[in-house]
């Protein structure tokens, strides 16, 4: 007997979109074929006609239940929303899988990087998720400055252990992975078969800018675009290129923001480089003008928001693909700590975008013709799945692949809210946007998480993911 078939609806698989109906036994998806022709006993029919059918969606990017630095809230022991909330938004928003952090999680200024062993690190934050979590989880590993021979020789067995990729940071103080070490760990990674997410800016020139904006009275939060900058984004991108093509280590480029940085991916993959290119939801959307409404801070997330030819070029980046996924970089507050700063140095990044990333990049990029169907389900889940090693147990509809399914209303209109979101937050920037098709049930492992605006999962439904990258993404741009 058969778990669940759903259909009717257009189903989007790597061979093409087809109306047809998928069955699932288990936590898998068992058959896909012509609609009508599945036979036998099942427990559920879910009729698709007239809807998407998506691999769930998958969010390579966030920072869940960690602490926010005194300098951008204002007190302490404040704290991003919890793995529960977070999920949940993420349930409601297509979302069957996150790629969260371990590690160096949250280092103000000042503050030493952790120094446990990689997979202690790891499995701190596992048990911090476990029972919590509404949709499966992974973690991307935070080295943060001067990695110890000790750290990097932990680097392969963490790799080894379903780890997979490994994040640094090129600027912020005590996060900035100097060049030397930084060489030494690509290395590793690329000895051990994993990929670098790479938060790249040039630290020089943030410094610089930093303290002559201070220098001459002009460090409105509002100037923040000023300092993480166009130049400092073309540099570094280039710079952490170079490097990448010595050590022969493949890159994922996080929260790529102007239109330099999508030419330098564009210019390695040429080349036949592994470089991948990530842009945020926010990013596709507002410009820095927007800085200077009232409370304009709130759609900030680091490095900043820039021009609109950097808008448009992340845009067209999505359609070409250099630009090869859609992210969130999830960070929800609340509005008295995202407002509390107002400098380049004090305000808060992130908001809460989980729920939000899918129907934005949809309205964005399909409703407007830009890119179609398949298309859409590489930036927003596939790609993620292939560039960070859970392919094709995720991010597929597939025979044998998770039964991880998004169902999408193409018909569906609505003007969001803040009611109509499910974060722990008390803003969102994306009241009055615009959505033109949303999803209307969530299924996880052959479980229905969300089902037409209710959330039937529990808390207790989602795991970690262990993660290898294919051979194939790490020799050349597949995606």
């Amino acid at each position: 007997m058969l778990d669940l078939i759903i259909k009717g609806g257009r189903v989007v698989t790597s061979e093409g979109v087809a109306e047809m109906d998928v069955a699932i036994q288990g936590e898998r998806i068992a058959a896909l074929a012509l609609p009508g022709t599945l036979e036998g006993e099942v427990r559920r029919t879910v009729d698709a006609r007239g809807k998407v059918v998506l691999p769930g969606g998958i969010e390579p990017h966030t920072h869940i239940g960690i602490p926010v630095p005194e300098t951008w809230a204002g007190r302490p022991e404040v704290i991003t929303q919890p793995p529960e909330a977070a999920s949940r938004a993420a349930a409601f928003g297509g979302v069957t899988t996150f790629v969260d952090f371990s590690g160096g999680l949250s280092i103000a200024p000042g503050e030493r990087p952790t120094s446990d062993p990689i997979m202690l690190e790891v499995e701190k934050r596992r048990q911090a998720f476990a029972g919590h979590s509404y949709t499966d989880f992974a973690y991307h590993h935070i080295l943060a400055g001067e990695v110890s021979d000790a750290t990097i020789g932990e680097i392969r067995e963490a790799i080894q252990s379903g780890l997979a990729s490994f994040k640094i940071f090129t600027t912020f103080h005590s996060s900035r992975v100097p060049y030397g070490h930084l060489m030494a760990v690509f290395e590793e990674v690329a000895r051990g078969g994993g990929i670098m997410a790479v938060h790249a800016e040039d630290d020089d020139l943030v410094t610089y800018m930093t303290e002559k904006l201070k220098r001459v009275g002009n460090d409105q939060g509002y100037n923040l675009h000023l300092v993480h900058s166009n130049v400092s984004e073309d540099l570094a991108f280039r710079k952490i290129i170079r490097m990448a093509e010595h050590a022969e280590v493949a890159i994922y480029f996080v929260h790529t923001t102007a239109k330099e940085g999508v030419a330098a991916i564009a210019e390695a993959r040429a080349g036949g480089q592994p470089v991948y290119g990530e842009a945020l939801h926010n990013y596709m959307e507002f410009t820095s003008d927007d800085y200077r409404k009232p409370n304009g801070t709130k759609i900030h997330t680091y490095p900043a928001i820039k021009y609109a030819d950097d808008r448009d070029a992340l845009q067209q980046g999505l359609v070409d693909g250099p630009i090869c996924t859609t992210a969130t970089d999830e960070y929800t507050t609340n509005k008295d700590v995202k407002f509390w700063g107002d400098t380049i140095e004090t305000v808060c990044g992130g908001h809460a975008g989980i729920e939000t990333r899918m129907p934005v990049t949809w309205a964005k990029m399909v409703h407007t013709g830009r890119i179609g169907l398949e298309r859409f389900a590489a930036i927003t889940s596939t790609n993620a799945a292939k560039i960070l090693g859970m392919y094709p147990q995720k991010g597929a509809i597939a025979v044998g692949s998770d039964a991880d399914i998004c169902i999408w209303d193409p018909d569906l209109r609505k003007v969001l809210t803040l009611d109509d979101l499910h974060h722990d937050g008390d803003y969102s920037i994306w009241e009055g946007f615009e959505c033109n098709g949303y999803p209307v049930m969530t299924i996880l492992r052959g479980k229905v998480i969300v089902e037409h605006g209710r959330l039937v999962g529990s808390a207790s439904d989602g795991r970690w993911v262990s993660r290898k990258v294919a051979s194939a993404v790490l020799a050349s741009p597949i995606v």
